[in-house]
């Protein structure tokens, strides 16, 4: 799936509705492979993101868990801890 995509269940503050709709642009550019449509194709490309925005939205509000909400910074920095070990970086 595309890395931009970024988790949004189980946050404290909850996720927003502009990072749920950036979630589906995101979405919707993978699977159409577009990153802007043309204009031929815009009314489809924009009723696609509204329409896994609100398929998004539904699911969030819907799902449960019994475990501790996350910390955003904490996982932004686990998340720069894992890219850093992805980093090659060659001997010397």
């Amino acid at each position: 799936m595309c890395r931009n995509i970024r988790t949004l269940f189980n946050f404290e503050p909850a996720a927003t509705d502009d990072e749920i709709r950036a979630a589906s642009l995101q979405f919707v550019r993978k699977l159409s492979g577009f990153s802007a449509p043309s204009q031929t194709n815009a009314a489809a490309f924009e009723r696609a993101i509204d329409e896994v925005t609100a398929a998004a939205s539904r699911l969030l509000a819907s799902l449960e868990t019994n475990a501790p909400p996350k910390n955003r910074e904490v996982e932004a920095a686990k998340a720069r801890e894992r890219a850093k070990s992805r980093v090659w970086s060659p001997s010397a």
